[in-house]
């Protein structure tokens, strides 16, 4: 089954801070990889723009490198390469200045869809959003594209949606958020939204709970200095977890459409209850063997921010009353992994007996790694001596139910920014919904500094802190075990 590559039309398309490090791990080898595909052709412009003096032939050996060590397999296509270095262009450029708007306005093109990725600083913004206008850079066509953080709390994503929409409508800013990006999220909307057989079953009735994990082996590692002025809430909960509890809890939508979309996972938002303080709990790893602890790594030994973070949230709606969602995510915990997992009820009545033992259905979505979808289901043990009862996966691991081809598929940079070139927001924030989320988030944190509590620790390459476990368990639940 051969996937279906639709180009986009031709576009100019710049990179502020196109020598930074998104730009050299994730932006020019996403393009790269479209390129190859064949989404990318025509007369289309990719252009670099930085404050770093660099004449073209450097900026290119910059990209080159960049597309060697994080291309994948595409990147052993030298003439893909050749061609593909051959679209680029570089501009020395000062955001808070006039060196260089000429020089870049000049390569962009009237007839071309234009499109400006900001990664750079949130500080920056404004500076950039006024200055391409200020150089006719800017028309009602153009599409902007700015990465999280999206301020710090509700106050600055106030300031900074206002900042934007000085200069740029609504439906011509896309906040991206790479998590929407993933295979499997997506897939999450078509299994609840295009099989009649999860839909019915899909509420407080039959839905004990959801596990929501977002598991990381490895510590801060260079991200100290803004980890440390973040922590898991804001890194992690605020937005990439929100948008996934968000899709699990929404409603139907009435079509496909962007702002359809994005109205259902709004009210998600506003129907959340406020977090008790009992109901969430916050940590940071300690060392263990060579691995140093949370505070060495940032460079402070009174650092008191957070490296976990669980929580249990409830949807004051009437498809979720009662039903608890479970949040968790850190650093340095047993293992990288990512996954959803839908618990749902025991069957109201057992014919087998008390020696079959407990058993329930588990549909789990696993975003990384090892994308895919599986379907807890019980049956019968095989062989003789009486019925019991095992549970077993129906598993969809997308590289075996789609052979290895089918199964790489675009990384999320890659479909996030052809989405850009369309036009299609369905995957990208609103700001209201920032905003929304914020909203939330806030009193969270607020409650964390007026109590001055420092983070609980736990051992690297646990699961978190032990309170984390109890928060389950004094609700007769458990969490599920983090393994790839």
């Amino acid at each position: 089954m051969a996937s279906r590559v639709i180009p986009v039309e031709p576009f100019d398309l710049v990179i502020f801070g196109g020598t930074g490090d998104l730009a050299r791990r994730k932006i020019w080898p996403a393009l790269f990889r479209r390129f190859v595909a064949g989404q990318i052709e025509g007369d289309v412009r990719l252009i670099g723009a930085a404050r770093g003096g660099m004449d073209s032939a450097a900026f290119k050996e910059f990209v080159n490198k960049a597309i060697l060590k994080h291309g994948g397999e595409e990147s052993g296509r030298t003439d893909d390469l050749s061609s593909f270095l051959e679209m680029l262009h570089y501009v020395t450029l000062d955001a808070r200045g006039d060196a260089g708007w000429v020089e870049l306005a000049v390569l962009m093109r009237p007839d071309r869809i234009r499109a400006f990725y900001f990664s750079v600083a949130p500080s920056l913004f404004g500076d950039l959003a006024k200055r391409l206008h200020a150089h006719g850079m800017a028309d009602d066509t153009s599409r902007i594209v700015v990465e999280k953080p999206f301020g710090r709390d509700l106050e600055t994503s106030r300031d900074l949606n206002r900042v934007l929409a000085l200069h740029f409508d609504e439906c011509q800013i896309f906040r991206i958020d790479h998590y929407l990006g993933k295979e499997t999220v997506q897939n999450l909307m078509a299994i609840r939204f295009g099989n009649v057989l999860f839909e019915p079953l899909w509420n407080s009735q039959y839905v004990d709970h959801i596990q929501i994990t977002v598991a990381e082996s490895v510590g801060v590692g260079g991200r100290g200095d803004y980890y440390d002025k973040s922590g898991a809430m804001r890194d992690m909960v605020q937005n990439h977890m929100m948008q996934l509890l968000c899709l699990i809890a929404m409603e139907p939508p009435a079509k496909f459409d962007p702002d359809a979309v994005r109205d259902e996972k709004l009210k998600v938002i506003r129907a959340l209850d406020p977090v008790r303080g009992a109901d969430v709990v916050r940590g940071q790893y300690e060392a263990q063997g060579e691995r140093p602890d949370y505070r060495t790594q940032v460079e402070d030994p009174e650092s008191t921010t957070e490296s976990f973070v669980a929580l249990k949230a409830l949807i004051s709606n009437w498809r979720w009353a009662g039903t608890p969602f479970y949040l968790r995510t850190g650093k340095r915990l047993r293992d990288r992994a990512s996954e959803i997992a839908v618990v749902f009820k025991d069957a109201p009545h057992s014919i087998f007996g008390a020696d079959a033992g407990r058993h329930r259905n588990i549909l789990t979505i696993r975003l990384q790694p090892n994308e895919g979808i599986e379907l807890g289901v019980t049956i019968k043990e095989p062989g003789p001596g009486g019925m019991r009862l095992i549970d077993v996966p129906l598993d969809m691991t997308f590289s075996e139910a789609l052979g290895p081809e089918d199964a790489d598929f675009p990384d999320a940079y890659e479909r996030l920014i052809m989405d850009v070139i369309r036009g299609n927001q369905t995957l990208f924030m609103r700001g209201d919904e920032v905003e929304a989320a914020w909203a939330w988030t806030d009193p969270i944190i607020a409650d964390w500094a007026e109590s001055a509590a420092p983070p609980l620790p736990y051992v690297s390459g646990s699961s978190g802190p032990d309170e984390a476990l109890m928060l389950m368990h004094r609700d007769g639940r458990r969490w599920r075990e983090i393994k790839p």
